[in-house]
């Protein structure tokens, strides 16, 4: 593999390490979000069976237990960093994560305090200092989780098999690994507050556009989905919500770096009827709002459009499919097997896709909305929308319901006009999915290994939300026919002897089965 492509996969296994945490944030934010929205003073004011004390003692302990979640964030990203980046001896990488993670708090709370810039615990939050796990350190927030991640990963792919002399020998091997990350995060320790500064002042600087009334929402949810193709959408989103990029906020004379962490304060902990509420529109435009105007509206108005082109005898047949890829999104907030559906065979046409949804989140931004956390379901639509105050929730069918039906009518237009082979116009497209819906991942798996050369031409499988992740030996051993009678929904080829197959959601089983068929 070319350096070029070698980089282009790392930054794509890093992006993809960030889906463990977010994961984990997710369905722990629904439960934030119902317990907090049920222990504030106006909706015991219209059910007045939530100030029972039995049933508030229940929601502020739900409360409790899901924001210590939101309070480590950092914390999981250096073990979901470590487990996503690392390919050897992934538990020790999550163990030594950890380990990283203290060390490098406490050597940046020793680099300050050498310099004289530690500040009074009255006046931390004031030069972005704060308490992290009981050290003062720098607020660099997920940064410093993914920091910690990088360094143990890469320890334990340099180090786990590191041998050292007899008289050392019991710190062989994989014992090696924490002690020479405690190493790499002593440097990392002093070498981070130094370049702190000037990583602040360029962020700080790009966000000036992004953080712009107008273009702002349309530029991120526009990069999001360019990046959605290459797996790196999490790596912008995370840029967004966690750095200053995504802008400092000061809430309570306490400073908030990134739109997540001012988010979380400001929903969970202000709730409405505060001042610090005043933020929600700035904070929630870069946020699901704008996913929910995919999930909830243009995809199904996509679905609808496919299903309408489709051919008359596969009608009956593609309902199904189409009735799953825009219930997946719809329930459950992924939204790429349906994109990924036309994207790959109608470039242009995804590129329309994009500039409708800019378009809507920008109106969505002027409208003042206030919807939503970090998902983009119908579940987090009733959550953060119907049952917070002051969300102007209203405003997604203002904007959704006129943007699906253009979504409908553009997209009914143009994959007629450009002949889009989407699902039901192609002449085989009934069989292709058949294997999924009935679960045959042993049948699905001989067809995957036989189409790319066989056992021997596969060197590893890995798997993301929705994709097989294959890297071969030679690629012209790849037979793309007989690949896509297997049930995927789009093949593509990011980098030299590397392939992504598109499963959906039944993907991880899906490579269980291939690598069961590997080792047969």
């Amino acid at each position: 593999m070319s350096k070029k492509n070698n980089i282009s996969a790392q930054v794509q296994r890093f992006g993809r390490s960030l889906l463990l945490p977010i994961a984990v944030m997710a369905p722990m934010g629904m439960i934030l979000g119902i317990s907090n929205a049920f222990v504030q003073s106006y909706m015991i004011e219209k059910l007045p069976f939530l100030g029972n004390e039995v049933v508030q003692t229940i929601l502020n302990s739900l409360k409790s237990i899901s924001n210590i979640i939101f309070s480590n964030i950092p914390l999981l990203f250096a073990m979901g960093v470590a487990y996503g980046m690392s390919k050897k001896e992934k538990g020790i990488a999550v163990f030594s994560s950890v380990i990283s993670y203290l060390i490098l708090h406490v050597t940046i709370n020793v680099y300050l305090t050498i310099t004289g810039k530690l500040a009074d615990p009255e006046e931390m939050n004031l030069v972005g200092q704060g308490m992290v796990l009981g050290i003062q350190s720098l607020k660099i927030d997920a940064l410093g989780g993914i920091i910690s991640g990088l360094i143990a990963s890469f320890c334990t792919d340099r180090f786990s098999r590191t041998e050292l002399p007899l008289a050392f020998a019991f710190f062989s091997g994989v014992k090696f690994v924490p002690i020479v990350s405690i190493l790499f995060s002593i440097v990392a320790g002093f070498i981070v507050p130094v370049i702190w500064h000037f990583l602040t002042v360029i962020l700080v600087a790009i966000s000036g556009v992004i953080l712009s009334s107008v273009l702002g929402p349309a530029i991120s949810i526009a990069i999001n989905r360019l990046l959605i193709p290459f797996g790196l959408h999490h790596v912008w989103t995370s840029f967004i919500r966690f750095t200053p990029a995504g802008g400092t906020y000061t809430i309570d004379g306490k400073e908030y770096v990134g739109v997540l962490n001012a988010l979380n304060e400001v929903l969970f902990n202000q709730g409405p009827g505060t001042e610090a509420w005043s933020l929600m529109p700035d904070l929630t435009k870069f946020m699901a709002q704008n996913q929910m105007l995919l999930t909830l509206f243009m995809i199904p108005a996509v679905g609808l459009a496919m299903y309408h082109t489709s051919k008359q005898d596969n009608k009956k047949f593609v309902k199904g499919i189409i009735w799953t890829l825009v219930l997946t999104p719809f329930l459950g907030n992924i939204t790429e097997p349906i994109e990924f559906s036309f994207l790959f065979i109608a470039p242009k046409l995804y590129g329309v896709y994009i500039i409708l949804v800019a378009i809507g989140a920008t109106f969505l931004a002027l409208l003042g909305t206030s919807v939503g956390y970090i998902r983009g379901t119908i579940f987090d639509f009733i959550i953060f929308g119907l049952l917070y105050e002051d969300t102007r929730w209203y405003n997604l069918f203002i904007v959704g319901i006129p943007l699906a039906i253009a979504t409908y009518f553009i997209f009914k237009y143009l994959i007629v006009k450009w002949d889009v082979q989407t699902p039901g116009r192609e002449d085989d497209s009934v069989a292709h999915n058949e294997l999924l819906a009935n679960k045959q991942y042993d049948v699905i798996a001989k067809i995957v290994v036989e189409s790319l050369g066989g056992k021997d031409n596969i060197l590893s499988v890995e798997n993301c939300v929705t994709r097989l992740r294959v890297d071969l030996k030679d690629m012209k051993e790849v037979n793309k026919d007989l690949l896509m009678t297997s049930g995927t929904s789009g093949v593509f080829f990011p980098a030299k002897n590397h392939i992504h197959i598109v499963f959906g959601p039944s993907v991880e089983f899906v490579r269980y089965a291939v690598e069961d068929e590997l080792a047969s």
